[in-house]
């Protein structure tokens, strides 16, 4: 081996790089295990007691911020928290581009390309699709051509020249509001946050391990921050009209009979304010107020509070209240008044008020949050919570005239946050000069502190919805570490005990190499900043078994050599030679990477993790079997060492084989016809058990401390949410739940709804202290309750689902060219993807046939896609390593035999098929039984499909190239292959 020095050095030094990334992990977690001693399970202590050590030096002249940034980063699956995916609206940034037009095509674009966008789809293709049906004219002045955009489009200008120009304004937009995300998470204070913005789609991926206050969390990332204030309309302005609303409804609305008692609202004939507010008899008579019977008006003259609702009947006023033949009972004085509620009460968190908004012609506020220059959190003078803000100059001069206005007419200024009132007061003092504010009303700390931090970072150019979310509790956390390690250690060990049995002295320096590719593999992770994921880890501990693959390719090879009398110097030379096994290993390893760089490009979350880990692992395989193997084999050579590459045992292994594989092709091909027609059959009769990733829902993974009925508790949720579904998974004391209810429904309120839903329908399961609270939130040693929880819209679940199928038809493609041109012949190509296709097949038809039967989670869902995908890689594996001495046989070897050449390249890679396949299945077994409920059916996949792929690189692929290609082509192209 030349340079053999240089080697030498850059791998001592490339393992004392990892030694020292991967020890700013070890000094990380040992100040954040003393945190929690010292916090005693009070999340919040612990965060304060890492910020008050962020700046101090713990570590080789590093503060603990440092530290903490440079630690191997763990997954939520490892770590809990919270994992969203925020979808921009871009159809919200078009609107604003379009200076919020009224234009009738303008509007029908938006709403058809709302409902006709295709899966993959980004909006704004999707509306300049339907723009373009209905030859709308995009550069009038009532759309883009208006003002704001007069510099850059034209009148003359067509659709076409609009269309990139639009899209750099809504890229702009949302780069802004990641831009506004990252400030508010920065200052939320979560540790090792992350987020990134996923190509062009409008989708920005937040990941914020150890967050414990999801709920918190989740609001804060959703609010727009669109600050506003707005004089108000009294009680005595607007009574006229609410009054007149509850007579005209009263024609139009299915009548209830209700009786009134002590407190009446209105009078059902009676258009008399004085009368409304005065308090009635009690009376047992009958009446019917569309309106009142929902909204309680205020009864006191000079109020800006309107009246009270019930949360649960906002929408249904809010109605009644927009109805054009409704609002047409309003007087000219009130006649663009804009109904908006307030924030609920802590104390009545079921009720909100109602407020009348002052709208001018233009319809906007007086003042915006655009001239808000800080925001702090305080308390008012009742020591109550509150947020006081600082304006800029406009803004100042502009709040002293507001304030002076208030202060003659006696109403109120709303301060109005994302169309919420969070507080009204009044101006008795005259108008307040210097742009100072506040904002004061029913909030806990918190509150206060998340309002600042979203007004000190900025609004969002547009409403941010969460359209997939997963939550993951530290102590299921803590369980998937533990799973994690045992099956990695258990599978570690088996494969270094197989590879000495195996091939004696030479597999203890393969197994050396392969503790340096461990440390080669976690240092990369640490320093390229990656997340160490659950899948990850089983990315690692696979990449252990395919690790072992190209030291067996190298073994075997040199076995073959000293066979053929070598010594066992130039056996070890040949065998590294490009013509002895580097080609083999070299197009059996690109293929894989090709199929793991797709599933990373494509991939998110835990997924994206495990192709990571895939990718870091090939790499370093590669470097630690054709060097670090090779130093210790040169330095054992020097020494005069006896290597055999076999042990007493072994050595006649898989020797002098010839059996006839193209010979039984027949036979195999009839197997294989059956198991794929079976598979065809369940597929299109019972179908596949397609998770929430690919058909939209909610899923809940819920821990109770005795053994439940499945069965029951369906029957439970199914009365609670009209759809649902309960599985034991991994043992009777835990049920998986899913359903549909309100999935495409957005916003904290749908979620706890959801949550407070569930808690009841299995309270009658659960512990009886446990209280609803306990039951949603993640806290540090939780054994009952929702351990995990996750939600994705349709609307990405359709882009999911899309993502996956191009990822297996695109791996396929790009792994036939990739074939076609390293063997020259298009029949190499069509053997390795047939193969590959009737693994997948076969493995789809096990998952449709035996989902209903075996006890674990057999869903189809992007973990799946990965295990589909790994398959692909391994399967090619397998079968490029036969193709390729087929082509070396074809390169020296005097027969013109093609079929014979075939077969005797199929029993002398026999032994190599075997071995990979034994380590692998090895380690995934260890990983199947030891690493956790979570990643059984993702394994399960990957175990089926190692089982198939091997069958078939034996029986499919290399008869289907035998097959394809002519008598006359096989004799010709031997031939060719010796003249040469």
């Amino acid at each position: 081996m030349q340079n053999k020095g240089l080697i030498k050095f850059f791998a001592i030094l490339f393992a004392l790089v990892c030694i020292y990334q991967l020890s700013f992990t070890f000094v990380a977690t040992k100040y954040s295990n003393l945190a929690k001693e010292k916090a005693e399970g009070d999340f919040t202590k612990e965060l304060k007691y890492l910020d008050s050590i962020g700046k101090e030096e713990v570590f080789l002249g590093k503060t603990y911020n440092e530290v903490r940034d440079n630690q191997l980063q763990k997954g939520l699956d490892l770590e809990g928290g919270l994992n969203v995916i925020l979808q921009i609206s871009v159809k919200d940034i078009l609107v604003g581009l379009a200076n919020e037009s009224n234009n009738p095509g303008f509007l029908k674009a938006l709403k058809d390309a709302k409902e006709n966008q295709e899966g993959n789809q980004d909006f704004i293709d999707a509306f300049f699709k339907e723009a373009n049906a209905a030859n709308l004219n995009l550069a009038g002045v009532d759309i883009f051509g208006n003002r704001s955009l007069d510099e850059v489009i034209k009148f003359d200008m067509t659709n076409a020249q609009i269309e990139p120009i639009i899209k750099q304004k809504v890229n702009e937009s949302v780069e802004s509001a990641f831009g506004v995300l990252r400030k508010r998470i920065d200052q939320f204070g979560v540790t090792q946050p992350n987020i990134q913005m996923l190509g062009s789609s409008g989708r920005i991926l937040v990941e914020l391990p150890g967050a414990k206050d999801v709920d918190r969390i989740k609001t804060l990332l959703q609010g727009t921050a669109k600050l506003e204030f707005w004089e108000t309309y009294k009680i005595e302005e607007v009574a006229n009209y609410l009054i007149a609303a509850n007579e005209a409804l009263k024609a139009t609305e299915k009548q209830e009979v209700k009786t009134e008692s002590k407190k009446a609202v209105a009078d059902s004939t009676s258009n008399n304010l004085s009368e409304l507010l005065t308090d009635k008899a009690d009376t047992t008579k009958t009446v019917f107020n569309p309106l009142f019977e929902k909204l309680q008006i205020t009864q006191q003259q000079g109020f800006s509070v309107l009246g009270y609702a019930k949360i649960s009947d906002t929408a249904l006023i809010g109605g009644y209240l927009g109805r054009k033949d409704i609002r047409a009972n309003l007087s000219n004085d009130i006649s663009n008044v804009k109904f908006v509620w307030g924030k609920a009460d802590a104390k009545n968190p079921e009720i909100v008020e109602l407020y009348g908004l002052k709208r001018g012609r233009d319809g906007k506020a007086p003042i915006s949050g655009g001239v808000i220059d800080d925001a702090r959190d305080t308390f008012d003078q009742q020591g109550r919570p509150a947020v006081s803000m600082q304006m800029n100059g406009a803004g100042a001069q502009q709040w002293e005239k507001l304030t002076g206005t208030v202060s003659q007419q006696g109403n109120a200024i709303a301060i109005v946050l994302d169309n919420i009132v969070y507080s009204a007061p009044g101006v008795s003092r005259g108008a307040i000069s210097g742009g100072q504010s506040e904002i004061s009303g029913s909030f806990t700390v918190n509150e206060t502190k998340d309002l600042a931090n979203v007004l000190r970072a900025g609004k969002l150019p547009a409403e941010a919805k969460i359209v997939q979310s997963e939550v993951v509790g530290p102590s299921l956390g803590a369980e998937s570490i533990r799973s994690g390690m045992l099956s990695f250690i258990i599978g570690f060990s088996l494969v270094l005990l197989w590879m000495v049995v195996y091939y004696g002295k030479a597999g203890f320096y393969a197994n050396l190499a392969l503790l340096v590719n461990i440390l080669f593999i976690f240092g990369a992770l640490a320093s390229f900043g990656a997340v160490l994921t659950l899948p990850g880890i089983a990315g690692i501990v696979l990449t252990i078994g395919m690790a072992v693959d190209a030291n067996v390719i190298i073994y075997e090879r040199a076995k073959e050599e000293l066979d053929s009398g070598k010594t066992v110097e130039e056996a070890v030379n040949y065998a590294y030679t490009w013509k002895g096994a580097m080609s083999s290993i070299v197009d059996a390893n690109v293929t894989t990477f090709i199929t793991a760089l797709i599933l990373f490009v494509l991939g998110t979350g835990p997924i994206k993790g495990f192709a990571t880990t895939l990718l870091i692992g090939i790499l370093t395989s590669l470097v630690t079997a054709i060097f670090i193997t090779r130093i210790f084999l040169d330095w054992s050579l020097s020494r005069n060492e006896k290597i055999e590459f076999s042990t007493s045992i072994t050595k006649n292994w898989f020797k002098n084989l010839n059996f006839d594989f193209l010979g039984k092709r027949k036979i195999a091909y009839m197997i294989s016809g059956t198991l794929i027609v079976l598979s065809l059959i369940s597929l299109f009769t019972k179908g596949l058990n397609q998770g929430v990733d690919f058909v939209g829902g909610r899923t809940f993974q819920v821990r109770f401390e005795k053994p439940v009925s499945a069965q029951e508790v369906t029957k439970d949720l199914v009365a609670v949410f009209e759809s649902a579904e309960a599985k034991i998974f991994g043992n009777d004391k835990q049920l998986k739940i899913t359903t549909k209810y309100r999935v495409d429904e957005e916003g904290t309120g749908v979620d706890a709804e959801v949550n407070t839903m569930l808690f009841n329908a299995l309270k009658k399961n659960l512990p009886a202290t446990m209280t609803e609270k306990t039951f949603v939130n993640s806290y540090e040693g939780k054994n009952a309750g929702i351990m995990q929880s996750s939600k994705v819209s349709g609307t990405i679940s359709k882009d999911i689902k899309t993502n996956s199928i191009w990822a297996v038809l695109g791996s396929l493609f790009v792994v036939f060219l990739y074939l076609m041109m390293s063997f020259r012949k298009w029949q190499f190509g069509l053997g390795a993807v047939a193969a590959v296709a009737h693994d997948v097949i076969i493995v789809l038809g096990i998952f449709s046939f035996f989902y209903t039967f075996l006890p674990f989670n057999m869903e189809i869902d992007q973990a799946f896609i990965a295990a589909i995908l790994t398959v692909i890689g391994y399967s090619l594996n397998d079968t490029v390593i036969v193709f390729d001495r087929v082509r070396e046989y074809l390169d020296y070897n005097s027969s013109s035999d093609f079929k014979g050449l075939v077969n005797k390249a199929l029993n002398t890679t026999l032994s190599r098929t075997i071995n990979t396949s034994a380590t692998t299945l090895v380690v995934l077994l260890a990983i199947f039984f030891f690493g956790g409920d979570s990643v059984k059916g993702f394994v399960f996949a990957i175990l089926v499909g190692i089982l198939v792929g091997t069958y078939s690189s034996l029986f499919v692929a290399t008869p289907v190239m035998n097959d394809t290609m002519s008598d006359k082509e096989a004799k010709k192209m031997a031939e060719f292959k010796k003249e040469e």
